[in-house]
């Protein structure tokens, strides 16, 4: 959806003016508004109706965050095995 709106405002400029409106965009400022507003949407949807998602929102995330951290030991571990049965190996 953001990316329609955003396609839809640059469709009229000419590629000279680009870079002037999208730098803006692209400061410190502007993304901390951006991480502002994604923050009081989750809390009015969330947080303020007593919702139980926030709960399965920590329990996946912790979730995925756990196998990203595992998986360069996982991709060791299989490039190992896999080279051990080229070889011959244990």
């Amino acid at each position: 959806m953001a990316m329609k709106q955003f396609f839809s405002e640059i469709k009229g400029l000419k590629v000279k003016e680009l870079p002037a409106y999208v730098k803006p965009m692209l400061s410190i400022d502007a993304a901390k508004k951006v991480v502002q507003r994604s923050l009081d949407n989750y809390h009015a949807k969330y947080i303020q109706t007593s919702s139980i998602d926030p709960l399965f929102h920590v329990c996946f995330g912790g979730m995925i965050f756990s196998y990203l951290v595992a998986l360069p030991e996982e991709r060791r571990h299989l490039e190992h095995q896999q080279h051990a049965k080229e070889h011959g190996g244990h």
